[in-house]
């Protein structure tokens, strides 16, 4: 997909992925399903690294996005990952993406199970 990870850490992930013409729709915005998939990217790193000694794994149960805005083909858009709750058997991650210019593309709450 091109994401670029520019910060990994427990309490917070962060990345970004230029908008090119596969990842649009015909108007020329990125598409709702490329915001998602980069999302549960990101949501994804954060939760393998809270992982707890002896867990197999992570995989999503349920994300939900709010779609606040477009990010046009050739901007780049940044996506941060920050954790709402890191449990034992669950974690909530909310991420944040916005565009180049500083505008919200998309406020997103996944939830990942702990395997």
């Amino acid at each position: 997909m091109g994401v670029d990870i520019t910060r990994s850490e427990s309490d917070r992930i962060a990345g970004t992925l230029f908008v090119r013409p596969d990842l649009c729709t015909n108007g020329k915005i990125m598409h709702g399903g490329a915001i998602m998939t980069f999302v549960h990217a990101l949501g994804a790193i954060g939760a393998f690294m809270n992982l707890s000694e002896g867990a197999n794994g992570t995989t999503t149960i349920e994300s939900k996005t709010n779609f606040l805005g477009a990010a046009p083909e050739g901007d780049i858009v940044t996506g941060e990952t920050t954790p709402v709750r890191i449990g034992r058997r669950l974690s909530v991650w909310q991420t944040r993406i916005t565009r180049g210019d500083g505008k919200l593309v998309a406020l997103v709450t996944q939830s990942q199970m702990v395997l």
